[in-house]
């Protein structure tokens, strides 16, 4: 075989016929099966006994409402880490995925200040196992974002991207949004309904 065929020779596929592709999506998927397990644990047990199976007091909005917006603003950044990598942007997609990672640690630090501030432990009863159990599974994806975060910005700093060559990127992308609408899950699940369902 010929040197020139050799070069032809695909060793990938792109965006969305990549294996990288689909095996993110075959993880959300899963993922997604968990927290919904988790989170219909919380509806079961509140259908079950209603409003008083909430804390005395419902959990405070000043920490988690602030975080949910720097989460949500982070769904932006990747975004345009997306929008920037498709045009070939390396400079821009950098900045954007850095944005990105520091707005997630800033999220993670708060939520651990957060669970210190909690009147309940894990030990206090069906909520707050539900709560800690929840939470923690959602931090310990943010961690993974966060790493997976870290490895993009070195490889792209380093100029392994451009407007072809970029599903890291995307996956990488796709992945914090999945991170970002389980926190609205979450939120809503957690801080709003007690407001809601009293």
């Amino acid at each position: 075989m010929s040197a020139a065929v050799v070069a032809t020779v695909p060793v990938g596929g792109i965006g969305r016929r990549s294996m990288g592709w689909w095996g993110l999506v075959t993880l959300i998927a899963t993922e997604a099966a968990l927290f919904t397990y988790l989170l219909f644990a919380y509806y079961y047990l509140l259908v079950q006994f209603g409003p008083a199976w909430f804390p005395e007091h419902a959990p405070p909005l000043k920490l988690a409402l602030p975080n949910t917006v720097i989460l949500l603003v982070s769904s932006a950044t990747v975004w345009w880490a997306e929008r920037s990598i498709r045009r070939g942007a390396r400079g821009a997609t950098a900045v954007a995925v850095a944005l990105t990672f520091a707005l997630g640690l800033v999220f993670l630090v708060i939520q651990l200040f957060e669970w210190k501030a909690k009147p309940y432990t894990m030990q206090s009863g069906s909520y707050g196992s539900l709560y800690f159990t929840i939470t923690a599974f959602h931090m310990a994806h943010v961690i993974g974002g966060l790493v997976a975060l870290l490895l993009i910005f070195v490889w792209c700093v380093a100029g392994y991207f451009d407007e072809r060559r970029n599903v890291p990127v995307l996956i990488g992308a796709a992945y914090w949004h999945f991170v970002d609408v389980v926190w609205l899950a979450v939120f809503f699940t957690f801080y709003l309904m007690p407001r809601i369902w009293s």
